[in-house]
């Protein structure tokens, strides 16, 4: 499944996967900078790693809120930060045509949460031949999974990624349920933990989307300790000033100690199972 990823050699570890970077491709700047960071310190623990960002943030609570720097520009970037550092990459799309565009520059498509229903979205992104990571909808169950990943199968495409992201609890806030991942892989797909947008506190008066990345840590050791495969965090160097979701996102320079405790709960799960 997951092994054709080209610039990734899954096999050649047992630890989890990482999917992180920035939320948005801000700058060409921020975008080397975080990479640079991650692949050493992903390297350094043998951690299989993809980068993230998303080239364009379509899911916004305010019309004046950072949306991009211009589609082909920060795709331009991302296809450079692929190519400077030999890691592979992904991004969201929202709809049918973004799939193709995207598929030119990057070697994972996303499925944001609340799009995982899209029948025309999944089959289009699935078209492309590309892994596809698709998020958990917010507002459903693992059960709903199994037939979004079925869209995708059945479209000729089984590289495919289950990411869990929270659900809804009350207007502001979201829980993350782990039984959701032995479900998840029951499936047969490999599993994410989304561990900064499921501490999101979205809806805010202010409508600026609050978080608690103080629990990073603690979400991704649960996630590890129920079997989760792969681990999906957004991290910058200046949180506060970052312009997409700097409330949840983990600050660049703790990165280190992060992954340090997360590979060793890894060893633990995989030892004992």
């Amino acid at each position: 499944m997951i092994h054709s990823i080209p610039k990734i050699k899954f096999k050649e570890s047992k630890n989890f996967f990482l999917m992180s970077g920035p939320c948005a491709a801000e700058s060409r700047d921020l975008l080397m900078q975080v990479a640079e960071t991650l692949v050493l310190e992903t390297e350094k623990r043998k951690i299989p790693f993809i980068f993230k960002a998303s080239y364009k943030k379509a899911n916004r609570t305010k019309l004046d809120s950072f949306t991009g720097v211009g589609n082909e520009k920060a795709l331009a970037w991302l296809k450079e930060v692929s190519d400077t550092f030999s890691i592979p990459v992904v991004t969201d799309i929202h709809s049918e045509i973004e799939a193709s565009i995207a598929a030119e520059y990057v070697d994972v498509l996303q499925i944001p949460a609340f799009l995982f229903r899209q029948t025309d979205l999944l089959v289009a992104a699935a078209e492309t031949g590309k892994v596809v990571n698709i998020k958990k909808g917010q507002f459903a169950g693992p059960d709903a999974m199994r037939h979004a990943a079925n869209k995708v199968k059945e479209s000729g495409n089984n590289n495919i990624l289950l990411t869990e992201r929270g659900t809804f609890f009350g207007y502001s806030d979201l829980v993350v349920d782990f039984r959701n991942f032995p479900i998840m892989k029951s499936f047969g797909y490999p599993t994410v933990m989304d561990v900064t947008h499921s501490l999101q506190q979205p809806n805010k008066e202010s409508g600026v989307t609050g978080g608690l990345p103080h629990l990073i840590g603690q979400m991704g050791n649960a996630a590890l300790a129920v079997g989760a495969d792969g681990i999906f965090m957004e991290t910058h160097p200046d949180p506060a000033n970052a312009l997409s979701d700097g409330a949840n996102m983990l600050p660049l320079q703790k990165l280190g100690k992060m992954l340090e405790q997360w590979t060793r709960i890894r060893e633990a799960y995989i030892s004992n199972d």
